[in-house]
């Protein structure tokens, strides 16, 4: 929509995903991000966190819920983008106050010092289903598993220690000649 601030934040989480279902069935996971910028002190020859941090509070709705709260942890660094809101309210001793928070469109773990494993969600689960709530949800990963069993990409074959079958995907075996030419061999 017009005249929304979408950003971008990158930080760490300061608490694990809480995954929650309204009374419609909609997955909803609330977390909070730690954005705290670290410069070089070059006087003590280390790097020092900054006094004053960003503390964003997150939500992320239906699927995306689902796998954030499957996916991520407490102390995970994460890049996060979505519409920044300013919400005002009035404390109880009668002080008007103002809050940011962030409606996550996408969020991911940062790769920068990490890996990931990836596998695709199935498209059953409970919120893509009309989402019948947290029975619904875990009877759903339940046969994800079952699923992602039988696919090569999800599990990995036996002789393989990633989610690629042997002798294909990225890094493997290119028809069974090593790679000796120019070009690459895709």
């Amino acid at each position: 929509m017009a005249g929304e601030t979408v950003i971008t934040v990158v930080g760490n989480l300061v608490d694990d995903p809480e995954l929650r279902f309204t009374p419609g069935g909609a997955a909803v996971a609330k977390f909070r991000v730690a954005s705290v910028p670290r410069t070089f002190n070059r006087e003590t020859n280390a790097w020092e966190d900054a006094k004053d941090g960003l503390f964003l509070a997150c939500s992320v709705w239906r699927q995306a819920a689902e796998n954030a709260a499957e996916t991520l942890q407490k102390g995970m660094r994460v890049i996060v983008q979505g519409r920044l809101k300013q919400r005002s309210y009035e404390d109880r001793e009668g002080v008007k106050r103002a809050v940011y928070e962030l409606d996550v469109e996408e969020v991911g773990p940062s790769l920068k010092n990490a890996t990931a494993v990836v596998t695709k969600a199935n498209s059953n689960s409970s919120a893509g289903s009309g989402g019948q709530g947290r029975e619904e949800f875990q009877r759903a990963r339940q046969e994800q598993g079952r699923a992602s069993a039988e696919d090569p990409w999800a599990s990995g074959t036996p002789g393989t220690s990633g989610g690629a079958p042997a002798g294909g995907g990225w890094g493997g075996s290119h028809g069974g000649a090593p790679y000796a030419g120019d070009e690459p061999p895709f």
